[in-house]
C-alpha cells in the first residue's frame, strides 16, 4: 500500500571534511605488506580518504557541517524545532550529549535536541524519524539532522580481518527537513535489522566488559575488530544483498514507485565489485550514482555526500527519484526515496 505523501522535504544540507588525507599508498604501507597500493585502489575502491586533524572532534565536525548548511542555504537557525544528532559515540568527551552541544554552537536555541544511533544507517533512519515527527506533531515544523564521524581512528591496518573497514574516513554532514517544503519530498523508507549480528563486530576494549587498562592500552585504541568473524561473514553473505534489495523495493512501493522509476542511487562506499553488482541488479548505470573513490566510507555521512556530488555533477535534476541506501554494523540495512525538485 502506498503511504500518504506528507509534504516534508529537504530544504538545506551541509558538509564538512578535514583537510588531512590518507592515500591508498599510505594505507597499503600501514598493512605491513598485506595489501598493495594497487589492490587498495582497485579492490577496496578508494584512492584517498579524509582523516581527522587535531581539532576535528566528532562533535565539532558536526558543528562545522551544521554551520555550512545554514550558510549554504541562508537558513535561520532559530527556525529549527528539533536537532537529531547522528554523530558517533567516539567523540571529544564520553557521555556528553552531542546534539545539545551542536544546537548551542550553531545558534538553534529554540530547538530541543536528542542523539540517535544506528551506526552507518543513522542518516537514513533519522530522515524517517524527522519526517514522522513533523507529520505527527503540529508544533514541529523544521528538523536538522547533523553529526560527525571518525570511527576510522579505531582501525588497525595490520589486522587483516579489518580490510573491510580500511576505507573509514572522517567528516560531518547536516540536513534540514521542513513541513510544507514544496520540493525535494522525503517519501517512503524501509529499515531491516538483524540482531544475530549485534556483537559480531565492535571495539573490543573500552567498555564495561573489557575496560582500558595498562595491560591492553597499546591495543585498546586500535581495537575495532570482528568479534565473531566466521558468523559475521557467513551471515552477511546469506542476508546482506537480499536485505538491501528488500529495503529498496519496499521504500519504492511505499512511495508508489518501482525500480524503473529510480534515477539516482545515493550509495555508501564499499568495494567496487559490490558497487557494480548492485547497479546491475537495479538496472542503473554509473551515471546514476557516484562512487566515493576520493572519500572512502565516512559512515552515515556518505548519503548526504553522494546527494551533493550528484547535484553538483548534474546527475540529479528536478524530477529525479533518488534512493539513499545504507548499512550499519549491528546489523541494519535501510533505503529511502526522495523525489527531487518541486512537489
Amino acid at each position: 500500500m502506498t503511504e500518504q505523501k506528507a509534504n516534508v522535504g529537504i530544504v538545506a544540507y551541509g558538509l564538512y571534511f578535514p583537510e588531512n588525507r590518507m592515500t591508498a599508498a599510505e594505507v597499503a604501507s600501514a598493512t605491513r605488506g598485506k595489501w598493495t597500493e594497487a589492490a587498495v585502489k582497485e579492490k577496496l575502491g578508494f584512492n584517498q580518504k579524509p582523516i581527522p586533524g587535531p581539532d576535528d572532534g566528532t562533535q565539532d565536525m558536526g558543528v562545522r557541517a551544521g554551520l555550512d548548511c545554514l550558510r549554504r542555504f541562508d537558513y535561520d537557525p532559530m527556525k529549527i524545532d528539533v536537532v537529531l544528532c547522528i554523530g558517533e559515540e567516539w567523540k571529544e568527551y564520553p557521555l556528553t550529549t552531542s546534539g545539545t552541544y551542536i544546537q548551542e554552537k550553531i545558534g538553534a536555541r529554540r530547538a530541543w535536541a536528542i542523539d540517535v544511533q544506528q551506526r552507518c544507517c543513522t542518516q537514513v533512519a533519522a530522515m524517517k524519524i524527522a519526517r514522522d515527527m513533523i507529520t505527527a506533531d503540529e508544533e514541529i515544523r523544521s528538523v536538522m539532522i547533523v553529526g560527525g564521524y571518525r570511527n576510522g581512528d579505531f582501525v588497525d591496518y595490520a589486522n587483516p580481518n579489518m580490510s573491510m573497514m580500511y576505507n573509514l574516513g572522517a567528516g560531518g554532514c547536516a540536513m534540514v527537513l521542513e513541513r510544507d517544503a514544496g520540493r525535494n519530498l522525503v517519501l517512503g523508507t524501509h529499515i531491516v535489522t538483524d540482531g544475530t549480528l549485534a556483537r559480531d563486530v565492535g571495539v573490543r576494549f573500552g567498555g564495561t566488559v573489557e575496560p582500558v587498562s595498562h595491560e591492553n592500552l597499546a591495543r585498546a585504541y586500535r581495537s575495532l575488530d570482528l568479534l565473531d568473524p566466521v558468523h559475521m561473514k557467513d551471515r552477511l553473505n546469506e542476508v546482506s544483498l537480499p536485505n538491501w534489495f528488500h529495503c529498496i523495493d519496499r521504500a519504492l512501493a511505499r512511495s508508489g514507485m518501482t525500480r524503473k522509476d529510480l534515477g539516482y542511487l545515493a550509495l555508501l562506499h564499499f568495494k567496487y565489485s559490490q558497487h557494480v553488482a548492485m547497479l546491475k541488479e537495479l538496472g542503473l548505470t554509473e551515471d546514476q550514482t557516484t562512487y566515493l573513490r576520493e572519500y572512502g566510507h565516512i559512515g552515515q555521512i556518505d548519503q548526504v555526500l553522494s546527494l551533493h556530488l550528484g547535484l553538483e555533477a548534474g546527475k540529479i535534476k528536478d524530477g529525479t527519484v533518488v534512493s539513499m541506501i545504507a548499512a550499519g554494523i549491528g546489523y541494519s540495512w535501510a533505503a529511502n526515496v526522495v523525489k527531487w525538485g518541486p512537489a
